[in-house]
């Protein structure tokens, strides 16, 4: 338990041991070792134990990879992730046949995961769809070249064989005709009516002064 409460060490990428970056984020991390020993690794029946456990395990935000890892390496003793021993076991028992899209998902984001039998088929499907080459699938599933393309090749086959009994789903088309509507209706071929030109306005006479009108009658 001390390793796992007071590790700080960056993950070191071993496979057997898993992934081990959540570790510092937990809520057990930095506890003193025999305190940690006495929560999460109480008697059978020391149910106060089991409770102040679970209780403490609730308020974790790696809950979850906690009980991932006691899963992968075959944990059976203690409390991990929240479940004791005998509430794990169902979980040991289908382990192989887990899938678990959101760890695929984190092993194409370059996490280090354990991957079940299933979840590794899921992920060389996905690797072929997405056009891997078999020298990055072997680095990503630490396998050989030659094995990795056997896998691809595999995979490739699925997809044949799928196509050939089910046939090839036609692709929609991205531009589809759509209905005209009122905006693209076409113009009509008549004439517009011409508007008639208003004439213009005739200018006021202008009014002659009193004065001057006497003075060129009188001239």
């Amino acid at each position: 338990m001390r390793h796992i409460t007071t590790h700080t060490t960056p993950a070191t990428g071993l496979r057997g041991i898993g992934d081990t970056s959540w570790q510092p984020h937990g809520a057990c991390h930095g506890m003193d070792p025999d305190d940690a020993d006495a929560t999460f690794f109480p008697l059978p029946r020391d149910y106060e134990a089991i409770a102040d456990a679970k209780e403490l395990c609730a308020m974790c935000p790696v809950r979850r990879d906690c009980l991932n890892y006691a899963l992968e390496n075959d944990l059976k003793e203690g409390v991990w992730g929240g479940l004791t021993a005998e509430e794990r076991e169902p979980w040991h028992k289908g382990l192989p046949h887990r899938l678990d899209y959101s760890r695929v998902v984190a092993f194409f984001n370059g996490r280090d995961v354990h991957l079940t039998e299933a979840e590794r088929q899921v992920v060389i499907d996905h690797a072929y769809v997405r056009g891997w080459r078999p020298d990055r699938l072997a680095v990503a599933l630490q396998i050989g070249t030659k094995h990795a393309r056997d896998l691809l090749r595999q995979a490739a086959n699925k997809v044949f064989d799928r196509d050939r009994t089910l046939g090839v789903p036609r692709r929609k088309d991205a531009k589809r005709k759509a209905a005209p509507s009122k905006a693209s209706r076409p113009v009509s071929a008549r004439p517009a009516t011409q508007q008639p030109i208003p004439a213009p306005l005739a200018r006021p006479h202008r009014r002659e002064r009193p004065g001057r009108a006497k003075e060129g009658r009188a001239a």
